[in-house]
């Protein structure tokens, strides 16, 4: 794992980097939520899993967190923040996927578009408050949404008809932290969070046809 800091117009962000096992298939740019920061379980599964399928994992804590300054935590910032640190995280060649968790899939969603994501990944979208669908069906990319089957700030059946390219993942049982009661324990719902990303992420990352 790689720890850097990086400037942004919001202050300095941190960047931690699990490097793909060989050649890099995809980045994948993962932010975090209010509550907590890249410690979150299911971001740090994700970081665990994926460089043995050839993706690089970068976790990014946005600069409100390192300054301790809620002044720069507002919806401008975040996404000003993010906006900055993709060109840091991108190489030649290589496809950038935008994602994270709760306020960290929301700001992945608002930028995937402008940014030109390949692909849009939303952990625990806060449908219910302070995301809306509005901001979902605006990524302009394939997008898959996991979402708990408790999730207080949205439940899987409580999103509006998606349209075909945006995918939902119901993770029974689990909450917004993607935690779970002892009835619902296995399978384990980060093993089942990571199943999800590494299928949908095949399918994303199938090369183009060459024609005859």
């Amino acid at each position: 794992m790689g720890e850097r800091f990086v400037p942004t117009p919001a202050g300095r962000a941190r960047l931690d980097s699990f490097p793909a096992h060989g050649a890099p298939r995809a980045t994948l740019l993962l932010g975090h939520g209010t509550a907590t920061g890249v410690e979150a379980p299911d971001l740090q599964a994700l970081a665990r899993a994926l460089p043995a399928i050839g993706i690089t994992v970068v976790l990014a804590t946005q600069p409100y967190r390192i300054e301790h300054d809620r002044g720069v935590a507002d919806e401008q910032s975040l996404d000003t923040a993010w906006t900055a640190i993709w060109p840091v995280v991108s190489t030649p060649g290589v496809p950038m996927i935008a994602g994270g968790r709760s306020a960290g899939s929301q700001v992945a969603c608002r930028t995937a578009g402008s940014l030109g994501a390949r692909a849009v990944l939303a952990l625990a979208y806060p449908l219910l408050g302070p995301g809306s669908p509005v901001e979902l069906l605006a990524t302009d990319a394939p997008t898959l949404v996991i979402q708990g089957g408790s999730d207080p700030f949205g439940r899987p059946e409580q999103f509006p008809t998606l349209p075909p390219d945006i995918e939902l993942v119901a993770i029974p049982g689990a909450n917004h932290m993607f935690s779970t009661s002892p009835s619902h324990a296995d399978p384990d719902p980060l093993a089942q969070i990571t199943d999800a990303v590494i299928e949908w992420l095949g399918r994303q990352l199938v090369p183009a046809r060459v024609r005859a």
